[in-house]
């Protein structure tokens, strides 16, 4: 049989993991899904253009912006990202690989990482292309200040 106290110990580290629990980033892979999805939430799309696995400035703007809890909470009330990944390990099959390659010709992506913000409609709002320093808070101040 459980203690009271051993129960109430079990309970208080559920209660830690749950709180320490980091918030996720949600990011499709499907373009089109993503704009009905932001013409019925009236949000924007950021366009992720990355090379997840071998571009250096992809990899420092998935740790300090991408996977940080600031941004996870920002992206989940205030935009649908879409991961178009040019890296070996994250190519698609079929639909997805053609639809990423059609939209890189289409915004006419000449590095990695390039940002596109695009408005709940599809109408392209700004880019940006390569790191951009200063972590979750000025990525998001970017994607506030092309909005306006």
């Amino acid at each position: 049989m459980i203690s009271s106290r051993s129960l109430l110990s079990v309970l208080g580290v559920v209660l830690l993991s749950v709180v320490g629990a980091h918030a996720a980033l949600t990011e499709l892979e499907d373009y089109d899904a993503a704009l009905k999805q932001a013409a019925k939430e009236n949000r924007p799309v950021l366009l992720d253009f990355t090379g997840s696995d071998w571009c250096p400035p992809c990899k420092m703007m998935a740790k300090e912006v991408f996977a940080s809890d600031e941004f996870a909470a920002f992206a989940e009330k205030n935009l649908i990202v879409v991961k178009l990944d040019f890296s070996p390990s994250g190519a698609k099959p079929g639909k997805f690989q053609q639809q990423h390659n059609e939209l890189a010709e289409r915004y006419k992506i000449e590095g990695f990482p390039t940002f596109i913000l695009l408005d709940p409609k599809g109408k392209q709002l700004a880019s940006e292309v390569g790191y951009q320093p200063g972590g979750p808070k000025a990525f998001i101040s970017w994607i506030q200040k092309a909005q306006k």
